[in-house]
């Protein structure tokens, strides 16, 4: 794979705490602050946002991988940096220019996003996971949503993304306890899609997100995007959209020919993204 470099950390910035690696088609985002169980501080939040507005605006990428070095994927927010800029109602936190992690307060990446997450994943890195497509979680991975417990909400979707996920009964006995669950509840709830031993996350994330980079972009764009209508409530302009402009533009395109072809000829298709 190639080098990994920062996520929007120059040499008088931040120190780099979440990095990036193009792997092909394929951005590969690092939360690594290991030593702090990969707490999301400011500087994170930023660097993260950072990269998931580099996956969005970067023509040659197509997906991304977020997982976390360490012994955890994320203990969510770091409460101690965070916690009093929220009470005092500083809203600098969110991103302004860039994409936000979360995808509530400003739209979330334009691309498909895969989770590989183990240990922790607490908080807003569950809620990292309810803002991807798709979530591998190691055997050992632990989730809780524990805000509740704290006396105060989770800020980043969660209230509003887990009952759509999974349903409200199971989103309301860990939502309002603040109770943890392993790997395997969250398979069967269908918070995540997979479940794969422990240290094999990542790899399993990367083949998903690379099979995914390697079907036709315009048409891979398109259903994500009217999915993604359909959850927020938009069924009806979404049908339209499909009946009456994306359905119609994306059998003209070039990618369309080639997919027939490829299936009449029986070889991989090659898809340019035109």
């Amino acid at each position: 794979m190639a080098s990994t470099h920062p996520a929007g950390a120059g040499a008088s910035g931040p120190p780099a705490k979440v990095l990036v690696e193009p792997d092909g088609p394929v951005l590969r985002i690092t939360l690594d602050r290991p030593a702090k169980a990969n707490a999301l501080d400011a500087d994170m939040i930023e660097q993260l946002s950072r990269a998931l507005t580099r996956l969005s605006e970067d023509s040659g990428l197509r997906a991304a991988v977020i997982h976390g070095n360490g012994k955890h994927f994320t203990g969510g927010l770091d409460l101690a940096s965070v916690a009093p800029r929220l009470a005092a109602g500083d809203d600098s936190l969110l991103p302004r220019d860039g994409r936000d992690p979360w995808g509530l307060y400003r739209a979330p990446a334009g691309k498909p996003v895969v989770t590989a997450v183990h240990g922790r994943c607490f908080t807003a890195g569950l809620e990292l996971v309810l803002n991807s497509e798709i979530c591998v979680a190691a055997e050992d991975t632990v989730f809780g949503q524990q805000e509740v417990s704290r006396g105060i909400i989770a800020l980043g979707g969660a209230p509003i993304r887990l009952p759509q996920r999974v349903g409200w009964g199971n989103a309301m006995r860990y939502l309002l306890t603040g109770d943890t669950f392993d790997a395997r509840e969250a398979w069967r709830i269908g918070l995540v899609q997979e479940v794969v031993p422990a240290g094999e996350q990542l790899d399993r994330a990367m083949e998903l997100a690379h099979r995914i980079a390697a079907q036709a972009p315009l048409a891979v764009q398109a259903t994500l995007t009217d999915a993604r209508a359909v959850l927020a409530g938009h069924v009806e302009a979404s049908a339209a959209a499909l009946q009456g402009d994306v359905g119609p533009r994306l059998f003209a395109t070039a990618d369309a020919a080639e997919g027939v072809t490829s299936l009449i000829e029986r070889r991989p298709p090659v898809f340019r993204g035109r």
